[in-house]
């Protein structure tokens, strides 16, 4: 199992364009991928429980990865992060 944080980079935080391109991230694993604040976690998987997060731009959310892809989803999910969602600002 894998247990991080990542920061909300990206100008607009995890608004729907952003959770669009995170769930075609996750739901390519089979691993069980959650996100959240603390110890409110939902499915990374599932666009409307992204979107009620409300995670705005300086967020950091806990990550947590755990099956048997889970290297490589943690990989390119904090990647995403990293590159803004491919946003231009």
């Amino acid at each position: 199992m894998i247990d991080t944080t990542v920061d909300v980079i990206n100008k607009l935080g995890l608004h729907a364009r952003a959770s669009g391109k995170l769930i075609e991230v996750t739901t390519k694993f089979k691993c069980s991928i959650q996100i959240g604040k603390g110890d409110k976690l939902v499915d990374a998987k599932n666009i409307l429980s992204l979107l009620m997060l409300g995670a705005g731009k300086g967020t950091t959310l806990r990550l947590v990865v755990d099956g048997p892809d889970e290297e490589k989803a943690s990989s390119e999910v904090l990647a995403l992060f990293a590159d803004k969602f491919y946003e231009a600002e």
